[in-house]
């Protein structure tokens, strides 16, 4: 699948959204930032509606699953309500959010977060398309262009959420490879993207000692190293995923190499202390010191080089509401026969767990309760065409957002 945010094919799911929502009895609305917003009425209309959602564009080279499972299920939800005549007590809203993956437009579910108000209106709208490579569209442009620009301003305060609900693909392997049919979401890591630069020396391969060599690339290759060990010993974990040097030529020794690092844990605190642990361990390893063991069996050099750090992105951890989380875990185990809980062991059928990747859901957690449900999906693989959740996977998380969605219509009719 590849249906890239505001491109041709995501006008033409847009469209397919907004005519089957309508047809459903919705009222459908779309605001600044091409956000699409289905309505289904309650009994008491005066309220926010409980909404259900997720996104609709994909990777250049996505899956079928990845956000589409989440707007499809509450589409199917919209249905299966009307087939059988169930009246809920506030309304119930789908929700379409844009540029979940930041694949065209370089910023991550950067609509809701101008729904949020914690990114700027402007900011977005100017951001340019980097696929393809030499194209000059902006957000802006492109929402003109497909006919999505709407009027109605993007914000929580005019369009309001009573509550969020998202059900999506695991993106992991942990549902599958322990047999649980439900992943009940308790919140999203906090994460930190760091760019690292070492400077050391260009040298000769041939005339140049391995005491006499400043290498950039072999330092930075042993902090990498010293990453994962620090990052296992707290149980968090840290990659990287970018890497460049120079002068980039066989016979040279590098001299300059800057390289990403990704930090993430469930918890702020977690992140805070590997962070500290590869600053120091990464000044100990450019001065030459054996900081992690990283130069157990390295011939030692009598040349040094310097570090720097760059902070990109910080991500604080995000924790979902517990009234939505119950009533995820309520849905769950009611469809999967339920079974004995004993603190974190929900039961066979699931699973308590903490997001790896971020979600759209991080934002609309800032101004609403919110919770998410994951599915299992084959190998864990997302973000690949080989991304795949069976018929009855999906139809098990299908359940579950109905279920949950529902109990928490119920329990604001009791308060």
């Amino acid at each position: 699948m590849s249906r890239l945010s505001l491109s041709d094919t995501d006008k033409q799911a847009r469209d397919w959204f907004a005519e089957t929502t309508t047809s459903l009895g919705c009222t459908v609305h779309t605001d600044a930032m091409g956000n699409q917003f289905a309505i289904r009425p309650g009994l008491d209309n005066d309220q926010p509606p409980t909404y259900a959602g997720s996104h609709l564009d994909t990777q250049p080279t996505g899956g079928r699953y990845d956000g589409i499972l989440g707007v499809t299920a509450a589409v199917e939800m919209l249905k299966t309500l009307n087939d059988n005549w169930i009246e809920t007590s506030y309304p119930v809203g789908v929700v379409n959010w844009t540029n979940e993956e930041g694949a065209r437009f370089p910023m991550s579910m950067v609509s809701s977060g101008v729904w949020a108000e914690s990114v700027p209106l402007e900011k977005a709208h100017n951001l340019k398309s980097v696929i393809p490579a030499n194209d000059t569209a902006t957000m802006k442009s492109e929402l003109e262009r497909i006919g999505y620009l709407g009027s109605v301003p993007a914000s929580y305060k005019s369009t309001p959420m009573a509550a969020h609900f998202e059900l999506h693909i695991e993106q992991g392997p942990i549902l599958e490879a322990e047999n649980r049919r439900i992943g009940v979401v308790q919140g999203v890591q906090a994460y930190k993207w760091f760019t690292v630069t070492v400077k050391g020396r260009d040298a000769h391969t041939g005339a140049t000692s391995f005491r006499h060599r400043a290498d950039a690339l072999l330092t930075a290759s042993k902090m990498i190293l010293a990453s994962h060990k620090i990052a296992s010993r707290h149980k968090a974990l840290a990659s990287t995923g970018i890497l460049t040097l120079k002068p980039g030529s066989t016979n040279t020794v590098p001299g300059f190499v800057q390289f990403s690092l990704d930090i993430r844990s469930p918890l702020d605190e977690t992140v805070e202390a590997v962070e500290k642990d590869c600053k120091t361990a990464f000044s100990a390893i450019a001065a030459g010191e054996n900081a992690e063991g990283v130069n157990d069996d390295c011939h030692p050099s009598d040349r040094s080089c310097d570090v720097e750090w760059r902070t990109d992105f910080v991500n604080p951890a995000t924790h979902f509401q517990k009234d939505c989380i119950s009533c995820v875990q309520q849905a769950g185990s009611d469809l999967c026969g339920g079974g004995e809980v004993s603190g974190r062991d929900i039961g066979a059928w699931g699973k308590l767990m903490t997001s790896g990747a971020g979600h759209d859901s991080v934002y609309s957690n800032k101004h609403c309760p919110t919770s998410m449900i994951f599915v299992p999906c084959r190998d864990g693989v997302s973000h690949n065409p080989a991304e795949y959740s069976t018929p009855e996977q999906c139809g098990d998380g299908a359940n579950v957002l109905m279920g949950a969605l529902l109990r928490y219509d119920k329990l604001r009719g009791e308060r």
